[in-house]
């Protein structure tokens, strides 16, 4: 129970000292002229003025509330290298029950978790998220258990509300040791066949010996999975590590330091960027041939494209044909044959033939010399038309042993819809064309819906025993084939009726993102090859996918930043798609592998605070400590006892640590009694008003 008197007044305070002065001067000048009733009417003025303050007594009825001890676990990730997960559960149990044992305090326990998206530990942060701020007045002190790596830790300048001992216990070991790779500099974006630079350097944190410290780190390098060398660093020293890249799309680079004797993880051992490569330009060479209503469709749509250098021609003569006729009368130049099938070939990304017929047009050794270009990592697209079946046309040159299909000399020319076969429902090129099943109908339960594309009328007959039949046209024939040789690509168009597409005829088709795409296959897309890996990071969980054009289930490997390996088993779908995933609880790199492909993510920031340094640490929180008078130790050595401390005297000493005791209480009832009832005012006014008129009368 506790009592105060408060004022209530019922006039404004400058009223009040106004009324208050005049009645001085009033009741002083009665006084001095010794009038008789003064010292009575003094009286009646005071009762009044002290009315107009309206005095109350006020009683609070008071409870003692029991102090608050906050337990602090650290769960971030850094807090699960080594032991340290168990060493804070096996604490916080035991100290759990030297808290229990003590009477008027409430024991409450906070774990800061993390996620790899954050890229650091706000410890204080998330403790005025939890509204600690607001239980301030009871607060009998923080425990903090954790490695030290705080990073919003606010040193000797503690919070407002934060007035009681910070303790802290200390995960891990003094004198820990860890080696580091750091990425310094990495081009977010690069030119296809161009060299981008990264820079990156490897750190020894902690003791090392001189030898040690001396001798160089090896870091391996792999690009898109595959190991592309490796480079000897000095520990401390920048190097810069150029990387080619040789396809367009993201080109992903592993660096990885060989482990140090002794560290306490190997996750940060290790990192990746992804450079997105682009083409500067695609050198595009379209040869035509035969004059057909579709000659214009494919130089149109190759020159639509600004990213494309096209270079065109149309061959209707031999170079070495004479006819007599002067060149500046000729309707047509005479084909560059020398300049473009011997000097300059290789400078061209893609070949494009449309309806292109041999017939002695060009000299066989050129064709010798587009096969090998082909092999050595070129590519062409053969747009077939009637000319591909005579036996003088490509058939009949050394390119018959890199065409995927060859023809067997019969032309059909009837109404046909282009079809998606099988194995084009699963290829990345045409699987995004391909119509979807009906709701309801699983793979294979069911014949795939018929696309509703505008019909073709003609088709080139051809065997395609060595190549990837993605399209189909009359009785299941060949329409689109593609194939890969040496290291180059081709694919053949089997018809020379794209051109219907192109112009809307009975609604068209997709000639456009087919073309896109088909083009981009043969240029080594990543997004379209027909056997790969990749994974990513979504919403917390990593997520792999595998393409194949065989349907079969699939097991991949993961490593985890902490490099245990664990199997996830991926869910086949009528799509070519294997999908499946995983938690990814942790920062830092995920690889992937199903014996024959690698793919790599990246979970959190690179070079994050949370996982750049993982050592435990006593430094972040030394201050914070100290200015609290709180105390810091490592649980290596000992769990320290707890005591209760009265305010202003010390919170730790040897071997414990002190929880203040605050003496909060809570307010559980008010009673408000005023001390100048109105009308005990009135009748002692009106009492003392009387009197003095008497004695003035007297």
């Amino acid at each position: 129970m506790s009592e105060a008197i408060t004022l209530a007044p019922l006039v404004a305070w400058p009223v009040i000292a106004a009324l208050a002065a005049s009645a001085a001067l009033l009741a002083g000048f009665a006084l001095l002229r010794r009038s008789r009733g003064a010292f009575l009417r003094a009286m009646a003025l005071a009762v009044l003025l002290a009315a107009l303050l309206e005095p109350h007594l006020i009683r609070e009825k008071r409870e003692a509330q029991p102090d608050l001890a906050v337990v602090v676990v650290d769960a971030t990730p850094s807090q699960s290298v080594g032991n340290r997960t168990a060493a804070t559960a096996e604490a916080l149990a035991r100290l759990q029950d030297k808290l229990a044992a003590l009477p008027d305090l409430e024991t409450r326990v906070i774990t800061i978790g993390g996620t790899p998206a954050e890229a650091a530990t706000r410890l204080f942060a998330a403790l005025e998220k939890e509204g600690l701020q607001d239980d301030a007045h009871r607060l009998a002190g923080l425990v903090l258990l954790t490695d030290g790596q705080v990073h919003d830790a606010p040193g000797a300048d503690l919070p407002r509300w934060l007035q009681a001992p910070v303790h802290v216990l200390l995960t891990g070991a003094p004198g820990e040791r860890d080696r580091r790779l750091v990425l310094e500099h990495a081009p977010a974006y690069g030119l296809v066949g161009r060299t981008v630079e990264i820079a990156f350097r490897v750190d020894d944190l902690g003791p090392r010996s001189p030898a040690v410290a001396a001798a160089p780190v090896t870091v391996s390098v792999r690009s898109d999975g595959v190991p592309a060398g490796s480079v000897s660093v000095m520990p401390g020293q920048s190097q810069v590590l150029p990387i080619t890249l040789d396809h367009a799309g993201p080109v992903a680079v592993e660096l990885s330091a060989t482990a140090a004797e002794d560290e306490v993880s190997l996750r940060n051992n290790r990192a990746a960027i992804v450079v997105n490569a682009v083409r500067e330009r695609l050198k595009v060479l379209l040869v035509s041939g035969q004059p057909h209503p579709g000659a214009r469709a494919w130089r149109n749509l190759l020159k639509s494209d600004p990213a494309v250098d096209l270079v065109h021609f149309t061959i209707l003569r031999s170079a070495e044909k004479d006819e007599g006729t002067p060149l500046k009368e000729l309707a047509l130049i005479a084909f560059p044959v020398q300049e473009l099938f011997e000097d300059r070939l290789k400078d061209f990304d893609l070949i494009v033939f449309d309806r292109f017929g041999q017939r002695d047009l060009l000299p066989a050794a050129y064709f010798d010399t587009m096969a090998e270009y082909v092999r050595n990592g070129g590519a062409m697209l053969i747009a077939a038309g009637p000319e591909f079946a005579d036996a003088h046309g490509f058939a009949d040159t050394s390119l018959k042993d890199i065409l995927p299909g060859l023809p067997t000399g019969r032309i059909v020319e009837r109404p046909f819809t282009p079809q998606i076969s099988e194995a084009g429902r699963r290829h990345p090129v045409t699987q995004p064309l391909a119509p979807t099943a009906a709701a309801g109908v699983g793979a294979g339960t069911a014949p795939a819906p018929a696309p509703a594309w505008g019909r073709w009328f003609r088709l080139i007959e051809a065997n395609a025993p060595a190549g990837a039949t993605l399209m189909t046209g009359p009785d299941a024939a060949p329409l689109l084939v593609l194939g890969r040789v040496g290291e180059g690509r081709i694919a053949q168009v089997l018809s020379d009726q794209i051109w219907l597409w192109a112009r809307g005829f009975e609604g068209g088709g997709p000639h456009a993102e087919l073309t896109r795409r088909l083009v981009h296959w043969l240029m080594r897309e990543p997004a379209l090859e027909e056997e790969r890996l990749s994974a990513a990071i979504s919403d917390g969980r990593l997520v792999v996918e595998r393409h194949s054009l065989a349907a079969a289930a699939a097991t991949v490997e993961v490593t985890l930043p902490d490099e245990r390996r664990l199997p996830l088993a991926l869910a086949e779908s009528a799509d070519g798609l294997a999908r499946g995933s995983l938690v990814a609880e942790e920062p830092g790199l995920y690889h992937v592998s199903d014996g024959t492909h690698e793919a790599i993510a990246v979970a959190g920031r690179t070079n994050a605070d949370e996982t750049i340094d993982l050592r435990a640490t006593a430094e972040r929180l030394q201050a914070t400590a100290a200015a609290s008078g709180g105390w810091l130790g490592w649980l290596v050595d000992s769990l320290p006892g707890v005591r209760r401390t009265a305010i202003g005297r010390d919170t730790h000493g040897k071997g414990w640590i002190g929880l203040r005791r605050t003496g909060a209480e809570v307010v559980r009832g008010v009673t408000e009694v005023p001390l100048l009832p109105p009308l005990a005012v009135l009748g002692l006014g009106l009492a003392l008003l009387a009197a003095a008129w008497w004695r003035e009368g007297r």
